[in-house]
């Protein structure tokens, strides 16, 4: 692939050229791609953190481009004439957006790489066992992922059986990380929270590693947090990690909830043909009305009824209590079977493609819902939430889609659905859903938990 340094002056050739043709100059466009790189270095953009993408990379392109002008600034104060801020000014718009571009472009086809399981960075964690089972989790959910993990160093080795997964090698305590670097010949080291892990001892590791080439990443206390969300500000000469409080303001949820319903209107306007065919099948496969209505919890607690196909037979409530034993979430408000005998022969195929979920458009359209949130809870089990986690699960509208649905859906424990529930909702954005979008389709294909 093309190295970020070689976009980067692409980009200001581009810039340049379309200066000299448009302006007829030739000063600024035949110094303007090495100033631009230069720029970009002193603002530390090739630094391998910052080539991962995100707000640092955006900020510092920004930063860059804000030094250009003040360089552009005093040439023009000593050369008034020249026409070099009017050039300067002209073209670097078009500079900074095309390297923000073509470097948005590089991103997207690294991860396409990662995706496939090339070009990952290799990191050894350290740390105590179970937040290295939690961290390896994470990562083998997030399929296009940058990091791979080739191993672990425990602050509790002891304790590493039946916590982390027998497929990641455990190389022995926090004092065999260096041999365990240069054993695997891995990138980098994630450093977990935990009292084991003393200021000392980090510091000393990372001179060590830093002897070795490799880099040291220390995870923050507070996991699942969107990068976001954190800003590193210096006080007293340290720096100290500054946590933004999630978007959850009516304000920014607007252009969401005229989209969701817009969107949500536009579907059932679409999609009424196949819906209908649906409804005549499931009346026809089996007695019973087409559609199943559930009362479910929504914004701020209100509750609302939810509409789904009918997937199961019609004394389905009533044959729940001898299942009861095969609940796979035990005797909670949560109630799935794998293999269900209740569902009906189409019924198993709409779960299967998740057409079942179709008219919840109709909640989405309403109002009540929204295209992608988290899971629409049911009463007992929201009464069953500590209130904390009740309360801030409830501060947004249920979703279609969500991280549970393209997570695994009803393969997950529900531990780790009401983690990504606040997960959603801690790290809510424009971007999050539409990456949540994206994904769904795939997650839909592949059916996973679809029963």
């Amino acid at each position: 692939m093309i190295p970020f340094l070689a976009i980067d002056a692409l980009a200001a050739l581009a810039a340049s050229a379309t200066v000299l043709l448009l302006l007829g100059q030739w000063f600024v466009p035949a110094v303007l791609p090495a100033v631009w790189v230069l720029s970009l270095a002193v603002q530390r953009a090739y630094e391998q953190h910052c080539l991962r993408g995100g707000t640092d990379e955006f900020c510092r392109v920004l930063r860059a481009a804000g030094l250009v002008v003040v360089g552009a600034s005093v040439a023009w104060w000593f050369v008034p004439g020249a026409g070099i801020l009017h050039d300067t000014l002209f073209a670097l718009p078009i500079t900074a957006a095309a390297t923000l571009l073509l470097r948005q472009v590089r991103h997207v086809r690294i991860r396409a790489g990662w995706h496939l399981g090339q070009s990952r960075e290799r990191a050894v964690v350290v740390g105590p066992a179970r937040s290295a089972a939690e961290l390896i989790s994470m990562v083998r959910r997030h399929g296009a992922c940058e990091i791979e993990i080739i191993g672990v160093c425990l602050t509790d080795p002891g304790r590493a059986d039946g916590v982390v997964p027998d497929w990641v090698p455990t190389f022995g305590g926090v004092d065999d990380t260096v041999e365990a670097v240069r054993r695997s010949g891995c990138d980098a080291v994630i450093a977990l929270p935990g009292a084991e892990l003393e200021t000392g001892e980090l510091r000393k590791l990372s001179w060590e590693l830093q002897a070795e080439g490799v880099e040291l990443m220390l995870a923050p206390v507070l996991a699942d947090v969107a990068a976001a969300r954190l800003a590193v500000t210096p006080v007293a000469g340290l720096p100290l990690m500054e946590l933004h409080g999630p978007r959850l303001s009516r304000i920014p949820r607007i252009p969401k909830e005229l989209t969701d319903r817009m969107l949500a209107a536009a579907g059932l306007i679409l999609l009424s043909p196949l819906m209908l065919v649906i409804a005549v099948l499931i009346r026809l496969d089996s007695a019973g009305p087409a559609f199943f209505k559930q009362r479910r919890v929504g914004f701020r607690g209100h509750e609302f009824t939810l509409l789904k196909f009918r997937t199961m037979c019609q004394d389905a409530e009533q044959r729940r209590a001898e299942l009861a034993v095969l609940n796979q979430y035990g005797d909670g408000a949560i109630f799935k079977i794998a293999n269900d005998p209740r569902i009906t022969r189409v019924g198993a195929i709409l779960r299967h493609w998740s057409l079942d979920e179709l008219p919840q458009l109709l909640n989405v359209a309403a109002g009540q819902m929204s295209l992608v949130g988290p899971r629409p809870l049911l009463p007992d089990e929201s009464v069953a939430l500590p209130d904390g986690v009740r309360q801030r699960r409830l501060m947004v509208k249920p979703g279609l889609s969500g991280l549970w649905q393209v997570s695994g859906r009803s393969g997950l424990p529900i531990e780790e659905l009401v983690h990504l529930d606040l997960n959603y909702v801690e790290n809510w954005s424009p971007a999050l859903d539409l990456r949540i979008l994206a994904q769904t389709p795939g997650a839909v294909i592949r059916g996973t938990g679809a029963y």
